[in-house]
Formats: structure tokens, C-alpha cells, sequence
């Protein structure tokens, strides 16, 4: 029977997310024996080890709610990062944060300001409470343009989102750039600084944001534990930001938001420093040896700060790229960002990136 029950206008300019398609759904589908999944930027070490011991550890308490405070979890990461648990707020998963933030600052005609493409979920928090999207182009190579940025904010801004490094591009906005937004953004103004994949950045002028924190300014540095942590499927995210911006969006969280076994595994991987240092290695090792298949394929891709590498592979990219899943890898194709030509593909293991290699290179080769 069909409803009358009218939704909201704002959900007409809405979409779903679109996941990565997941390993098993590709193996029934076309009843492939070796699938590698290279799509959604998980750690390829899997888990944090010290995570999985916390879980365990954990699993005879779960008749008892979590602590709604995530207090335990708040300090492991304020001992880590050197900021006040007063100055944190534990969400599920970073997407989350992104909503309480659009739910606690933004009112119908408000404005966000994204560079674009970015994290699409900034815009599926704008939009939902009937906020505006301000794009702002990238320049050549992807690169942030401070002055575009500081052009895009209006009487209406509310949000100004940086993603460093930024997903999809593996792109980074550098400290000094960085220092001239804080200086120039008007304080009524959140910069928002996603550092979800801040670990893997090694460059001498990248910042991960927290020092703009320690320093009370207004900048709110959004963190997760599901990439270099390897804890994706447990979902937790978190927020570092002036004490006053976090009472504000603690008014719009549910009491009970990041399960149990998730606080226990996050508070035991912030502390496991020899996973962590063993993931940007292979990263790091990774993104070489992608980068001298691509040059030898004579495909130009972008040089990454991330777990991640943007590749161009031209007109041809979306057939290419169902190419690669009928061949069992599955990459993230460009064509959400509005970047049909491209794909992007996480660093995976030597034995996963030397796979992936294989068969990019028998689908160009046809």
C-alpha cells in the first residue's frame, strides 16, 4: 500500500552513501575464488593487536550499557595527543561527529564551505538540515588555494571543512597555509580540520591541526580509529576542539552512541604504537611500489600524503574499473567526485598491490 506520509524537502537533494561493494557480495556474484578489496582505505594489517586482546577482555560485560561519558576511552587519547578530556567528545565513527556538528551549528539558509571534491559526508550533513554546500575548486594537482577558500565564506558561513589529508586526492594543506585560514577565517566561523588519515602524512610542513586546539583556537580536529588503527568496523571516531564547541554538540548526542567493546579496543589501539608504526611503514613502502607500476603503465596519478592513490586512467576509466571487478579488485571510482577519468585505490599489502597490478595491467593491455 502506498503512503501518504510526506518526508521532509531537504531529503529530495539527499542520496545514500555508496559503500564500497564488500569482498563476499563481488565472490558470489561472479563466483570468484580471489577477490581484494582496495576501495574503502582500511588498514591492510588488519586490527590493532591490543585491540583485539581489549575486545576480548570485554565480551563478559556486554550486558552492562557503555559508559555514555566514554570517559576511560577520553583519557588514553588525551594522554596521547596532549589535550584536556574536557576538550574531546568520542563519536560512532567520525561520520557521526560530522552530523552532530551540522546538527549543532547549522539552521536552514546557513552555509558550509567545502574544497572540492572532498569527504561527501560534510555535505550530506549541510544538507540535511538545510544548509548550502560552497564548493571551492581545487587548483591544478589538486592543491588548496587559501585565498578561494577565504573568498567562498560569507555573512552565512557556519563551517569551513579542510580535509589533510584530503579524501579523494591524498592532497595536503600545508602548516603555513593553514596558519594564514586560522588568522584570516572570521571567529564566528568552525574550521573543521578532518585529520582522518593524518598518520600517514610525513611531510615536514604538514600539520595535523591539534596544535590549533592546545592553542583554544577556533578549529575542531576531527580524528578516527578505523584507518591507521585498523578498527573500521568498529566505528569510532572523535573530536579535539575548545571546551565550549564540544558542550555544544554534546547537547545533540545520543547518551550511548560508541558501543563497549568499541571504547575497549579504541583505548588499547591509541596505545599500540609498534601497529601503528608497522602500518605506515608498509604505507609507506606501498605507495612506491604503486608508484613505479603507474609510471611504467604510463598512468598519471597524484603523489599521496594518504593510504591512498588517485590514478588517471582516462576516458576508458569506467569500463576499466568494471574491468578490475570482473577480475576480482575492487577499487572506488571517480565518477562520485564529479572525476570520471580517475580511481582510487587504497595501498594495500606487497602481495594486494602486486595482484592489483597483475591485472590493471591485462585490462589495459585489451
Amino acid at each position: 500500500m502506498a503512503t501518504e506520509i510526506k518526508p521532509r524537502k531537504v531529503l529530495d537533494k539527499i542520496k545514500p552513501y555508496s559503500p564500497g561493494k564488500p569482498i563476499w557480495e563481488l565472490q558470489e556474484e561472479l563466483g570468484l575464488d580471489k577477490v581484494i578489496k582496495l576501495a574503502s582505505n582500511e588498514n591492510p594489517l588488519g586490527p590493532s593487536p591490543k585491540g583485539i586482546e581489549a575486545i576480548s577482555a570485554g565480551l563478559t560485560e556486554l550486558n552492562r550499557y557503555p559508559d555514555a561519558d566514554t570517559a576511560a576511552l577520553k583519557e588514553a587519547i588525551a594522554g596521547k595527543l596532549d589535550v584536556k578530556k574536557e576538550q574531546l567528545i568520542v563519536t560512532n565513527g567520525a561520520d557521526e561527529l560530522i552530523t552532530l556538528m551540522s546538527e549543532a551549528f547549522l539552521d536552514e539558509g546557513d552555509e558550509i564551505v567545502v574544497p572540492s571534491p572532498s569527504f561527501s559526508e560534510y555535505d550530506f550533513g549541510a544538507d540535511l538540515m538545510g544548509a548550502t554546500v560552497v564548493p571551492v575548486p581545487f587548483d591544478e594537482g589538486f592543491q588548496f588555494n587559501v585565498q578561494k577558500i577565504l573568498d567562498a565564506i560569507t555573512e552565512k558561513t557556519k563551517l569551513l571543512y579542510i580535509c589533510s589529508p584530503n579524501n579523494p586526492t591524498g592532497t595536503y594543506l600545508s602548516k603555513s597555509d593553514f596558519d594564514e585560514l586560522v588568522a584570516a577565517v572570521p571567529k564566528r566561523v568552525l574550521i573543521v580540520f578532518d585529520g582522518a588519515y593524518s598518520h600517514y602524512a610525513t611531510a615536514e610542513d604538514y600539520t595535523d591541526g591539534l596544535e590549533y586546539v592546545r592553542a583554544d583556537k577556533n578549529v575542531l580536529v576531527l580524528q578516527t580509529f578505523s584507518k591507521v588503527y585498523g578498527l573500521a568496523g568498529l566505528r569510532v571516531g572523535f573530536g579535539a576542539a575548545p571546551e565550549t564547541v564540544i558542550q555544544t554538540i554534546l547537547k545533540v548526542k545520543e547518551p550511548f552512541n560508541v558501543n563497549s567493546l568499541a571504547q575497549a579496543a579504541a583505548k588499547a589501539a591509541i596505545a599500540d604504537d609498534e601497529h601503528v608504526n608497522a602500518s605506515i611503514e608498509s604505507n609507506t613502502s606501498g605507495a612506491k611500489e604503486l608508484y613505479q607500476a603507474f609510471s611504467e603503465l604510463g598512468l598519471s596519478y597524484v603523489e599521496t600524503t594518504s593510504n591512498f592513490i588517485l590514478v588517471q586512467l582516462g576516458p576508458d576509466a569506467e569500463k576499466l574499473y568494471n574491468d578490475l571487478l570482473a577480475k576480482g579488485v575492487i577499487v572506488r571510482y571517480g565518477k562520485i567526485w564529479g572525476l570520471p577519468e580517475y580511481v582510487r585505490v587504497t595501498i594495500g599489502t606487497k602481495e594486494e598491490n602486486e595482484f592489483f597490478v597483475e591485472v590493471l595491467k591485462e585490462v589495459l593491455s585489451k
